[in-house]
């Protein structure tokens, strides 16, 4: 994806962040049912992470952001991979929007950019997400012990979980 993409879903929509995003991100992020799995970010982590980011997007529902999704590439061709990681705003939690948000992704990663596989290592406690996950085709590798500080200060485990293309569920 290049800056000023969009991914168009059957309700999602994956778009370039804008500098006026901005505020309503960092509302998002500052959501306690968030903010336990992302802690701060700070403005400039998340113009940088989000706001006319090649490899961040905004995920917007009916012209109203209500979330971020962003990917990282491995393209040293013997590990060439890439990763995925999401938030949305509480209000959204449940509804399938971030299946669908990751599924236009992950599609994206497969199919156009040509990836082989694509990571997620959302916390070991996050079920919610871990579902989301494995709706699209995410399976469980293992639990990566103390692998995150959350923003409580302490370690938590992380779960890795991978996608290989032909697992790809796109529902």
């Amino acid at each position: 994806m290049s800056v000023g993409m969009r991914l168009q879903g059957n309700r999602v929509l994956l778009r370039t962040g804008i500098e006026s995003d901005l505020a309503r991100l960092r509302s998002i992020l500052l959501e306690v049912e968030v903010a336990q799995w992302w802690g701060g970010l700070s403005d400039e982590e998340i113009r940088e992470q989000f706001i006319g980011s090649r490899l961040g997007y905004v995920i917007e529902v009916d012209d109203e952001v209500i979330g971020g999704i962003q990917y990282s590439e491995e393209d040293d061709p013997m590990y060439r991979r890439a990763g995925i990681d999401i938030f949305l705003t509480a209000a959204s939690h449940g509804l399938g929007y971030g299946t669908e948000a990751v599924r236009l992704l992950a599609r994206h990663l497969l199919f156009e950019r040509n990836h082989h596989r694509i990571t997620i290592d959302p916390a070991a406690a996050n079920v919610a997400a871990i579902r989301t996950y494995e709706k699209v085709g995410f399976r469980r590798v293992g639990i990566m012990r103390r692998y995150e500080r959350g923003p409580d200060g302490t370690w938590h485990d992380g779960l890795l979980m991978d996608l290989l293309k032909e697992e790809f569920i796109d529902a």
